[in-house]
């Protein structure tokens, strides 16, 4: 059960001391540009963790970056820049906890 072990970074330490969640819708629906979208966002720098989803929004980007103005260029300069992007929204993170301790659920 156990994948690997993971160290607890201090996002302040590395200078990232504003974390948000960004929701994004991408068009057309397909494969290719899902895959490709993913490929490109899971790369930059500031991107902690990128998930696909279902609903409404097609991915769920965890960002951390030095502050709210680089937040508003991440969103700005990167993922407004990207065509296939036909909307996204921010939400700040102003705390974070972790359940450290998993247990398998019931059938």
């Amino acid at each position: 059960m156990i994948r690997g072990y993971h160290a607890d970074i201090d996002l302040g330490a590395l200078n990232r001391r504003v974390q948000a969640m960004v929701s994004a819708q991408v068009r057309p629906l397909n494969r290719f540009v899902i895959d490709s979208f993913h490929q490109w966002v899971v790369r930059l720098p500031e991107v902690l963790a990128v998930f696909g989803t279902a609903g409404n929004d097609d991915f769920l980007i965890h960002v951390a970056v030095q502050d709210i103005d680089h937040l508003h260029g991440f969103l700005v300069d990167k993922l407004s820049d990207r065509r296939e992007i036909v909307s996204f929204r921010s939400s700040i993170i102003y705390r974070q906890m972790t359940n450290t301790t998993l247990e398998r659920l019931a059938d």
